[in-house]
């Protein structure tokens, strides 16, 4: 299936994009969370995902420091691996796996718990985040971790107002929507690959635990 994919990589050749994106190929960033690598608090991952066309169809997201592996394909499910500890052995990350699934819909007087980027977030995300109408409790992650504490119903909604590209997001959104989440545009359907990810960056989106829920979550911006 995977014989002669194109590797489409952030730090990559562009002269290497010449590929037909509805055959698929694999979108790779092997190091998101370039500020949380930095700043050694263990919140980077490296991201590989299967892209078919405009959809992404699986992806994985390991984040090594904190030997935490999560994976997901769509129509499959999704998992989530702590075999794979600093120094261990990677070969164990299938010992431990267990499926992942999102959270159900918080009831209207809870606190909806949402995720903010920890070094990305600024102004925008504050002032949106001040008007959703229901009580939060906001949390703070780096990188494709933010997808994945989705995945595993650690969190319930999370708003990127500020600059992406596919590589920082497709294999998260794999894992997310494999473990029943949703990723929307500000138009309210799911967020897509362009054809050549180089050439056009994310627009803002909403990761969410459901559908109604992102929906709700377009209508404050």
């Amino acid at each position: 299936m995977f014989d002669g994919a194109a590797v489409l990589s952030e730090e990559g050749d562009a002269a290497a994009d010449n590929f037909d994106p509805a055959v698929g190929y694999f979108l790779v960033d092997p190091l998101d969370g370039t500020k949380e690598f930095l700043a050694r608090n263990g919140e980077f991952t490296v991201n590989v995902a299967w892209v078919q066309g405009a959809r992404v169809l699986a992806g994985v997201v390991h984040a090594p420091a904190l030997g935490e592996t999560f994976w997901g394909a769509a129509g499959v499910g999704a998992w989530k691996s702590t075999s794979a500890a600093p120094g261990g052995v990677w070969g164990e990350v299938w010992r431990d796996a267990r499926p992942i699934r999102v959270a159900a819909l918080p009831a209207a007087n809870a606190p909806l718990r949402v995720l903010a980027s920890r070094s990305h977030g600024g102004a925008a995300q504050r002032a949106y985040l001040s008007r959703l109408p229901q009580p939060i409790s906001c949390l703070q992650a780096g990188s494709s971790l933010k997808f994945c504490r989705l995945a595993e119903g650690a969190a319930d909604l999370y708003p990127r107002l500020t600059a992406t590209m596919a590589w920082d997001t497709a294999a998260g959104q794999a894992v997310l929507e494999a473990a029943g989440g949703v990723v929307f545009g500000t138009e309210g359907s799911p967020l897509r690959v362009p054809g050549r990810p180089r050439e056009a960056p994310n627009p803002p989106f909403f990761a969410a635990s459901g559908a109604e829920l992102a929906r709700r979550a377009v209508s404050v911006l």
